[in-house]
């Protein structure tokens, strides 16, 4: 059994949460796309720079002595992006407006990571 329909179930759910949220993905360390709910971006090129990201954060985190990545935020003009460490093997992106209440997202999004991060590890390696 797959795990996907369950991971694309916590992004609706997070989507359902949390105001102006414009979409989600789940994707492997490696920059691998496991899951998504992105209506207006490409997942493939979203998760290889997630996954560029998420190195230069462990490596500024572990260089600075702040312990295990968790996650990262990054605001533009129009909006924020947040990665966010699921488990061992994954990690949950999430898109949102500039009108989202961030401590609500990372609230919610760090709950949905939790969830998913348990699935993604629990889940057979292909």
């Amino acid at each position: 059994m797959t795990i996907e329909p369950r991971i694309r179930d916590e992004l609706h759910t997070l989507r359902d949460q949390v105001r102006h949220f414009q979409g989600g993905m789940v994707a492997s360390v490696d920059g691998m796309v496991i899951a998504h709910d992105l209506p207006d971006i490409e997942p493939d090129g979203l998760a290889a720079l997630t996954a560029a990201a998420i190195g230069v954060a462990k490596r500024l985190t572990e260089a600075t002595g702040q312990g295990a990545f968790e996650e990262t935020l990054t605001r533009g003009a129009d909006g924020y992006i947040a990665a966010y460490s699921a488990g061992r093997r994954a990690v949950l992106t999430a898109v949102a407006s500039p009108h989202t209440n961030v401590g609500r997202l990372h609230l919610q999004a760090r709950r949905a990571a939790e969830r998913i991060g348990a699935l993604v590890d629990s889940a057979p390696r292909p």
